[in-house]
């Protein structure tokens, strides 16, 4: 194990272990464990049909990582992991759902060709306000809750804020709380070490992830990543999240304290900020106790 683990739900982490070639079986095993909620569970296969990690995206505050994929009876899929609260999650995810329904047809096509599409949103942040860890959606009639006027479309919410306020996670038997409590960060070594040996899917995801670890190119990525989602939430500007993170105010212990109050204060844990700016964990606290 790290010893600062690295997020799970950091999408350019996310996209490698569960949206590149060879992740197949990783990612089929999360889309049966989420669309069993939906009785859309018994996927035999799945085709992984887009993924661009470019430089550019990677260090832009701005770009939203969406993975594309496509079941073996046809449905297409698209999952988008949002830490960040930008306040028009909603209306973002019916916009990805219409794009990636509308874009399978061309002119002359028949409308009956047009694929189910299936919209995942993995959270963190309360946006619904129902007491649900995983809440899907699709278009019912007003009066008659009971017709669907079609099941085209499906979409999902999962909420890592309410899971990890979840008292009883069942990670023996249930197969989505063990998959968030891959994703949650905070998890102990020892819960996360247990996971993997009780599913072989998680197993290779987290074999993808110790990778990333160990390759110094892979990491860095990860950390513009990291950097760029944290300037976008905090308001902290890209260019002085970058000059903390290569430690050009490493020497400056009242500059370290100024930084570091700032990032708490933006809702980081001494952990993020320990892995962000080069200090120990025991460093960190102490100027957060001190000050």
């Amino acid at each position: 194990m790290n010893k600062i683990r690295l997020n799970p739900l950091n999408d350019f982490l996310f996209m490698k272990y569960m949206g590149e070639k060879g992740d197949e079986e990783q990612l089929l095993a999360f889309l049966n464990v989420v669309l069993r909620k939906t009785g859309n569970d018994g996927i035999v296969s799945v085709k992984i049909l887009e993924t661009k990690l470019s430089a550019d995206i990677i260090g832009d505050k701005s770009s939203i990582m969406d993975l594309r994929a496509e079941m073996d009876n046809g449905t297409r899929v698209n999952i988008e992991v949002q830490l960040r609260n930008v306040g028009n999650m909603d209306k973002r995810s019916l916009f990805y759902w219409s794009r990636e329904y509308g874009k399978s047809i061309q002119v002359g096509d028949d409308y009956d060709d047009l694929p189910r599409v299936i919209t995942i949103n993995i959270i963190d942040t309360e946006l619904l306000p129902i007491d649900r860890v995983h809440a899907s959606f699709h278009l019912w009639e007003d009066d008659d809750k009971d017709y669907m006027l079609t099941d085209m479309m499906e979409i999902h919410f999962i909420d890592m804020v309410k899971f990890r306020r979840l008292k009883g996670k069942d990670i023996e038997h249930n197969l989505l709380h063990r998959w968030l409590t891959f994703f949650d960060k905070t998890a102990s070594d020892q819960t996360i070490q247990k996971i993997i040996e009780m599913d072989t899917s998680i197993g290779k995801a987290h074999e993808k992830i110790m990778s990333v670890a160990q390759d110094s190119e892979m990491l860095h990525q990860y950390q513009m990543r990291e950097m760029a989602i944290i300037d976008y939430a905090s308001g902290i500007s890209n260019a002085t999240i970058k000059g903390i993170a290569i430690g050009e105010q490493r020497g400056e212990r009242k500059s370290q304290v100024k930084y570091v109050l700032k990032l708490s204060q933006k809702g980081m844990s001494a952990e993020d900020i320990a892995e962000l700016i080069d200090l120990s964990i025991e460093e960190v606290t102490k100027i957060l106790n001190t000050n």
